[in-house]
This record gives structure tokens, C-alpha cells and sequence, in this order.
């Protein structure tokens, strides 16, 4: 099989880069890897993906920090006689999108991507871990952030280019092979109802219905029995395009009752910062400081018991629902992600950018 050798040079970072820096670019390649290397494509010193990076910022580090501190200094590579059917086997067994082929001189030579190792036009989504677990939108709120547009509409059938923008967050989930959906509704329900009664998806949705409005998380109530595995909760007007096998993974793994996804957001301060102390003393300027915080996107995954703790017909939100699990004993996860993981479309600029960033074809 012929294989088309791209670009490396997009792909590789040097350790002194920042983490803030490396994200950025992987975002822009859209790939999951960065390989550092000490100069152009020599000295090769490992690679960087978004988990690294993740994993770097719960052990409390910033993305300051240089990527050399994070990195993987002994991920899975091939020399330059590789047997690629060796390779294929590898990828597949350990979800790994990119190999660096090096040689004896630690230079990268070839990036081996999925889609040229499989070849056939097949990409890595292709073989995307597969999620089997319900989603539940809540989709009963007034969406009062986007004015106009919900008096004549329910927020989750806002459009997205030619779609609804709760089609468009179901996608997501498809993609990652969820079949079962619960939305919850309350504002305009019959128009939603209707909504997909005429869509008549090939999926599985059932409505959790609201007399009164219940809050972001009042409604799963009516999901206790019914559901004996994680159940991923998301806003209607939340879109994640992480790894959600992934985030199932970690949510798993680190034996969490409710885990949270939050998305990386920086903001540069375009001044210079005092510092004081004794009533007004300067210490120090800080010029044009960059801030990294960690936002709730709206997404969490919850074991089925945390159903229990969520009252019977009362307006109820996911801030109680942590506050009771953690007050039980429980555990509060957090699954960071980049900045352009996360679009909320229930604010008007963040709208108008997700019609810009979404592919709608």
C-alpha cells in the first residue's frame, strides 16, 4: 500500500514551548499528538497529547509550564525499517492516532497517521471507541440568554446552519455510537415533541416531562430504576467534541459519583497588575498577565445512585447535586478539555461562533 507522507513540521513543538502554546496547536492540526523535539526534526524527546496535558493540570501544574515537563518521554515509536502490519496491530490495541518513526540519529523522519497506515480513506473516528451508555439533555429551560429568538422558539431547536442545535449535540453522542437519549422538557414542550415525532430519528428518544420547571438536574428523578449504568447529562446548548469514551474512562477509573468536564479558558489582561500589602504598599507589576481557569461546560457523567439524592418535584440544580453527593461522602470529579472542545451556544457571540467553527455540511 502507497502512503501519502505529509508535513511533519506542524506536529512537532520544542520543551521550552508552553502547555498553553502546545494546545493551541493541536487544535489547530486537529490531531491528538505533538512530538517535542530539541531542534527541527532532531533530538527527539517524546510526545504530547491532550491527555498528558489533562493529566499535568489535575497534578496541579499551568500551562505556563514548559511541555517538556509534561511530555511523554517514552511513547510507543518505530525505527525506520518498521513492519507495518506490527504497527497497525499496535495503534489498534492502544487507540494511538500518530507513530514517529525515528532514526539512529533521533531524528523523526515519518509520521506514520492512521488514515495512511489503514488507508482506504479510513480516519481514526472510523474506529472511535464506542459509548453504551443513556444521555440525558435538559432541555426545559426559558434560554432567556438568547432573547428573541426563544420567545418564538425553545432553545434546543435554535438553528445550526440547516439543522436544530440539539440535532447537532446528539451528533456528537452519535458518533461515539450512543443510541439512547432522554431529553427533558418543559418550555414549549409540545413543539419539541412534535419536533421529533416529524424528524423521526433512527435513535431512541423519550421525553422526561415537567409540570413546573426542576432545575438543571430536577427531572432526572424520573430516571431512578431505569438506569443501572453512568449516565452522561449535558445542556441543550452545550457542544463537546472531546473524547467521551475517554471521559467515561477517566470517570471510571477514578471511581468519581459525578465527574464534571471543564474547559480550559485563558484571559490576558491588556495592563499591568499591582500587587500591595499594608494598606497600599506596592510589591510589584505584573505587565499583560495571561489567567488560566477551568469553566463548567455543562456536561457531567453520574453514577446511577446519585439519582437518589435528587428530591422528588422540587426545582433542584447541579450545584445542590454536588453539594449532596460530597456531604455523603462521594466523590467530584473534574475531565479538563481545550478551549475549542467546548462551544456554548446559549450566549449570543458564542452562537454566532459556533455558525463560524461547526462544520455544517
Amino acid at each position: 500500500m502507497k502512503r501519502a507522507h505529509r508535513d511533519i513540521k506542524p506536529f512537532l513543538i520544542g520543551p521550552n514551548a508552553s502547555l498553553k502554546e502546545a494546545m493551541t496547536q493541536l487544535e489547530a492540526t486537529s490531531q491528538k499528538s505533538l512530538f517535542v523535539v530539541q531542534d527541527d526534526t532532531s533530538g527527539f524527546i517524546g510526545s504530547l497529547t491532550d491527555g498528558d496535558i489533562r493529566r499535568w493540570i489535575l497534578a496541579e501544574g499551568t500551562l505556563q509550564d514548559p511541555v517538556e515537563k509534561a511530555c511523554n518521554r517514552a511513547p510507543f515509536c518505530v525505527g525506520t525499517d518498521y513492519d507495518l502490519e506490527a504497527v497497525k496491530q499496535r495503534m489498534l490495541a492502544k487507540n494511538i492516532s500518530c507513530v514517529p518513526a525515528v532514526n539512529d540519529r533521533k531524528e523523526i523522519v515519518e509520521l506514520l497517521f492512521w488514515e495512511n497506515v489503514f488507508g482506504d480513506g479510513a480516519t481514526e473516528t472510523s474506529a472511535r471507541r464506542r459509548i453504551d451508555v443513556p444521555v440525558i439533555i435538559m432541555a426545559g429551560g426559558l434560554g432567556t440568554r438568547l432573547g428573541a429568538f426563544t420567545k418564538i422558539l425553545p432553545k434546543p431547536l435554535i438553528p445550526i446552519g440547516e439543522r436544530t442545535v440539539i440535532e447537532v449535540i446528539i451528533d456528537t453522542f452519535l458518533k461515539h455510537g450512543a443510541q439512547r437519549f432522554f431529553i427533558s422538557i418543559n418550555y414549549k414542550s409540545r413543539i419539541i415533541k412534535s419536533y421529533f415525532e416529524e424528524l423521526n430519528p433512527p435513535y431512541s428518544v423519550e421525553f422526561l416531562c415537567e409540570d413546573k420547571p426542576l432545575g438543571t438536574v430536577g427531572a432526572l428523578r424520573q430516571l431512578i430504576g431505569r438506569i443501572q449504568t453512568p449516565l452522561l447529562v449535558t445542556n441543550c446548548d452545550t457542544i463537546i467534541r472531546a473524547d467521551l469514551a475517554e471521559l467515561l474512562e477517566f470517570h471510571t477509573e477514578h471511581g468519581d459519583d459525578l465527574t464534571l468536564v471543564a474547559s480550559m479558558k485563558s484571559f490576558k489582561i491588556p495592563y499591568g497588575v499591582c500587587e500591595i500589602v499594608n494598606g497600599g504598599t506596592l510589591t510589584r507589576i505584573t505587565e499583560k498577565p495571561d489567567y488560566s481557569l477551568l469553566a463548567n461546560t455543562g456536561m457531567y457523567v453520574l453514577k446511577s445512585e446519585a439519582l437518589n439524592l435528587i428530591p422528588e418535584n422540587q426545582n433542584f440544580n447541579i450545584i445542590q447535586l454536588i453539594e449532596k453527593v460530597r456531604a455523603g461522602g462521594g466523590k467530584i470529579g473534574v475531565f479538563p478539555i481545550g478551549e475549542k472542545e467546548w462551544i456554548d451556544t446559549g450566549e449570543w457571540e458564542e452562537y454566532k461562533r459556533a455558525l463560524n467553527q461547526l462544520d455544517l455540511s
